[in-house]
């Protein structure tokens, strides 16, 4: 099997080089990424990610824990 294989990789890549190539990219770019250890942080950030972010509630300027700010004001 393996040289069959062999054999039919070798005569593609003679008669058709370009082509060839193409699928060993192609293959590549579906077998690596799996495989990078980018893929193991990129899951564990994921899950500790939530999927619903709370919306904030309409404001009626009647919040008495929340301190009013002391700064310059942004408005002119």
């Amino acid at each position: 099997m393996a040289g069959r294989l062999g054999w039919f990789l070798k005569k593609a890549g003679a008669k058709e080089p370009v082509l060839t190539m193409s699928f060993a990219i192609g293959t590549l770019a579906l077998l690596v990424p799996p495989l990078s250890p980018y893929t193991k942080y990129t899951g564990m950030i994921n899950r500790a990610t939530p999927y619903n972010y709370s919306i904030p509630i309409q404001d009626d300027d009647n919040i008495p824990d929340i301190p009013t700010p002391i700064s310059f004001s942004l408005h002119f």
